[in-house]
């Protein structure tokens, strides 16, 4: 395990500081690009694939995220064991299958087992580069790093949605799947020149059922990680519903569908500039400080976006203005609170990366499915979603830290 953090020079050689983020941002990409870039496009998907009812469209979302938690799991014991390069090329590799199978997809059923695919292999990426990252960093300088790396991956969402309109003004829809699968590949080649073993070798445990089961025990038995994994799980969970219902939100209850992308991006835009501002304030104020601070941001909002909603005032304005005060909150939680629950559990990075990830987006994709199924062409059940997961959230954290917010520690 990595105790000292290795100098912003570079972590490895022939790999510096600013490469070594582009390729953990471009890794978590991967993922965000796989959900947002078709969000315009599934009017065109679900009229091509006979999906006659219009939230029945939330399953090409939904069954991508479902793949993307629940393999999560396999990697992380996988890498332990074999190396985080070999597993990642494998995933990237599988990723690139799935988004060509979804671009060829002629039947809802099709469709829905190409995302599946393209969500396994994606959940490669999640898992190692975590584990990658705490390979190479612990404490507040992971936390900087991750925040970095989530500059450029929250960018992705800004600009996704824009790309995926743009490919559907030029050419058929099916075409954003086979740029997915493109990036997929070059991500790959990036990879496989450039990213070193960063696994040491002291740490590599054999797939034996003693050891994976005691690494699982250490992850589901750690409170400060299950809390923190818990509390994201909902957070997540209410951005997965938004991201759900978003493009029917816009074009049915505002009938603004014009204005969807551009107003996705502004909110998403929020999100990467809480997440720069992280990058420079965590390694000062501490990771408990500023995620516990941004908690509570979180909750006033939703609070009052809902008090909003509830008395009959929403407005495509009101509900744009909240949603980018609640995402910057989130971009000032989402690496926070990652980084707290795999901090102290370095010795079984990979393990934790799959349990935390398997747990977060399985159980985010649930609620977020569940709020979205939900909508009934006003703003409401996304308001209250969020609201409702902002103090499930709280309670989390309350549970990992016995009660007491804003406590920091010498590490974070």
């Amino acid at each position: 395990m990595t105790t000292a953090s290795p100098p912003a020079t570079g972590p490895y050689p022939g790999l510096g500081f600013r490469s070594f983020v582009a390729m953990i941002a471009a890794l978590m990409a991967t993922n965000a690009l796989a959900i947002d870039s078709m969000l315009p496009a599934l009017p065109e998907i679900g009229e091509a694939l006979g999906i006659t009812t219009a939230n029945d469209r939330q399953w090409v979302i939904t069954s991508y995220l479902l793949g993307f938690g629940a393999s999560q799991l396999i990697y992380g014991p996988l890498a332990d064991r074999f190396g985080r390069k070999r597993i990642l090329l494998m995933g990237l590799a599988v990723y690139a299958l799935g988004s060509l199978g979804a671009t060829f997809a002629t039947t809802f059923d099709a469709m829905m087992v190409a995302r599946v695919v393209q969500g396994i292999g994606a959940a490669a990426t999640r898992v190692l580069a975590v584990s990658i990252v705490r390979d190479t960093y612990s404490g507040r300088q992971m936390a900087r790093v991750m925040s970095l790396a989530f500059i450029v991956f929250l960018a992705v969402p800004i600009l996704a949605p824009s790309i995926g309109q743009v490919i559907i003004l030029v050419a058929p829809w099916r075409w954003i799947f086979a740029l997915l699968g493109l990036f997929g590949v070059v991500v790959a080649l990036w990879v496989a020149r450039k990213l070193p073993e960063t696994l040491h070798p002291e740490d590599r445990t054999p797939i034996a059922v003693a050891p994976m089961a005691k690494a699982f025990a250490t992850c589901l038995t750690t409170r400060l990680s299950v809390g923190y994994m818990l509390a994201m799980t909902f957070v997540i969970g209410s951005l997965f519903g938004f991201i759900n219902a978003s493009q029917q939100l816009f074009e049915v209850t505002f009938r603004a569908g014009e204005l969807f992308t551009i107003i996705f991006a502004v909110i998403a835009g929020f999100m990467a500039a809480a997440s720069f501002l992280n990058s420079r304030i965590v390694e000062r104020f501490g990771m408990r400080r500023v995620s516990h601070t941004a908690l509570v941001g979180y909750l006033v909002a939703t609070l009052a976006h809902g008090a909003v909603a509830l008395a009959g005032h929403e407005t495509m304005v009101t509900f744009a203005l909240f949603q980018c005060a609640t995402m910057f909150c989130f971009g000032l939680m989402a690496s926070n609170f990652g980084a707290m629950a795999m901090d102290p559990l370095g010795h079984v990075a990979g393990t934790a990366s799959s349990v935390q990830g398997f747990v977060s987006t399985v159980g985010g994709a649930l609620i977020g499915f569940f709020i979205g199924q939900h909508f009934d062409g006003t703003a409401l059940p996304i308001v209250l979603g969020f609201g409702g997961c902002g103090l499930a959230a709280l309670a989390m954290v309350l549970i990992a830290e016995k009660g007491r917010l804003f406590r920091p520690t010498r590490s974070a």
